[in-house]
């Protein structure tokens, strides 16, 4: 049976839809912005699929109605936006109005879930934000200290240390850990680094720790470098093999990471899809040939024999090439929609029915479905744990 969540920020559903997988139902997901839910929409409502009928909610937070949720949610989760806390953005934080993660804190105040699963972007731990990031996990512990009304965030944080230091603690706390994870670290075809922070009502009194990694850095060399199955799985000839990395004189066999499965490659992602060609969309959905890429300093491309660089939420203009393929033989393209998300572990019954422009933007803001249901499982197991304990 499937335990009930409500996802926050959905965007294109990455997060939902990996938790869905781990064998959570959505009551709700929403979204405010409309091609986002567009593209939800265009999922849920085409039949036989696992998310369809998804109660799709187009809404700005502060302002949808929870109230026929409260005390039946298992987990909320959500990614709020991260702009404010962004490395490529203008670094505001609290000051961004953009800045959900209070929404986030009153939605666990008020549905009072067993857990919650959040996303964020890594610089959100930025030195910069460490004072307000220590805010953000002290009002998820304690998220029934709400703010006063025009209390600076601030005076909040105050309050909120006082409360936590004083060790007169409630029975409505959670129990918060966070974790900057690499989601090419759990089989995911990409360089992604993103801090997901996870939390436990207090009376659910299960241990949990984030999921172990499965993939490595080492495993890929080795299996490159000293096995070569890499090449032969792909049938790369040895002419057209790279040339061994410096590093690879320091893999050892024996070390706990070449133990773990390889990291997963641009090229294991789109191995058995064809070349993109103007035509492509109408035989492959969302794989259309997109003209334009070129390569200077610092815009080069993620290369097809190495996990891709982190896929951010723009098109041509992302500074580091990070949507942009770059071949063995100095070619470079952009990825189709449908290559990004398969590098986003996206199935490849998940349609984008926007522009490529658009298309990228949901997809580069999305968290990979792959992570979210590593993560989701080991959730569930914890909560049904729980569950079997209190009805014996």
């Amino acid at each position: 049976m499937h335990m009930r969540s409500i996802e926050l920020f959905a965007g294109a559903g990455g997060l939902a839809l990996g938790l869905d997988k781990s064998g959570f139902a959505p009551s709700a997901v929403v979204e405010w912005n409309a091609d986002a839910c567009d593209t939800l929409r265009a999922n849920t409502k085409r039949a036989n699929l696992p998310v369809s009928g998804w109660n799709v909610c187009q809404s700005d937070i502060r302002r949808f109605d929870l109230s026929p949720y409260a005390g039946k949610i298992d987990v909320v989760s959500g990614g709020p936006p991260c702009q404010p806390f962004s490395i490529g953005g203008k670094h505001k934080g609290f000051e961004d109005k953009r800045d959900m993660f209070p929404e986030a804190a009153r939605v666990v105040r008020l549905l009072q879930p067993k857990a919650f699963v959040f996303e964020n972007v890594r610089g959100l731990l930025r030195r910069s934000f460490a004072k307000y990031f220590e805010y953000i996990l002290l009002q998820l512990t304690y998220p029934y200290i709400s703010p006063k009304d025009g209390e600076a965030w601030d005076e909040h944080l105050s309050r909120l240390e006082a409360h936590h230091t004083a060790g007169r603690v409630r029975d409505e706390h959670y129990r918060v850990v966070f974790r900057m994870v690499n989601a090419a670290n759990y089989g995911v075809p990409q360089k992604r680094e993103r801090v997901v922070i996870v939390g436990f009502r207090s009376d659910i009194g299960e241990d949990w720790s984030f999921p172990d990694e499965t993939h490595s850095e080492a495993g890929l060399l080795q299996s490159k470098w000293v096995t070569g199955g890499y090449w032969e799985e792909h049938r790369v000839p040895k002419k057209d093999r790279l040339t061994p990395p410096a590093s690879v004189q320091t893999i050892s066999a024996l070390s706990p990471e070449a133990k773990l499965k390889r990291w997963l490659t641009v090229r294991d992602a789109l191995a058995d899809l064809p070349p993109p060609s103007t035509s492509m969309d109408g035989i492959i959905k969302n794989h259309r040939f997109q003209q334009g890429a070129k390569t200077y300093p610092g815009h080069t491309g993620s290369p097809i024999d190495e996990p891709a660089k982190t896929l951010k939420a723009g098109d041509h203009g992302v500074p580091g090439g990070e949507n942009m393929l770059a071949l063995p033989n100095g070619d470079v393209r952009y990825f189709t929609v449908r290559e990004s998300a398969r590098l986003q572990t996206f199935p490849d019954w998940y349609y984008f029915p926007g522009s490529w422009t658009e298309s990228m933007r949901q997809i580069g803001n999305a968290v990979p479905v792959r992570l979210a249901e590593v993560i989701g499982k080991s959730v569930v197991q914890v909560l049904k744990r729980h569950n079997r304990r209190s009805a014996a």
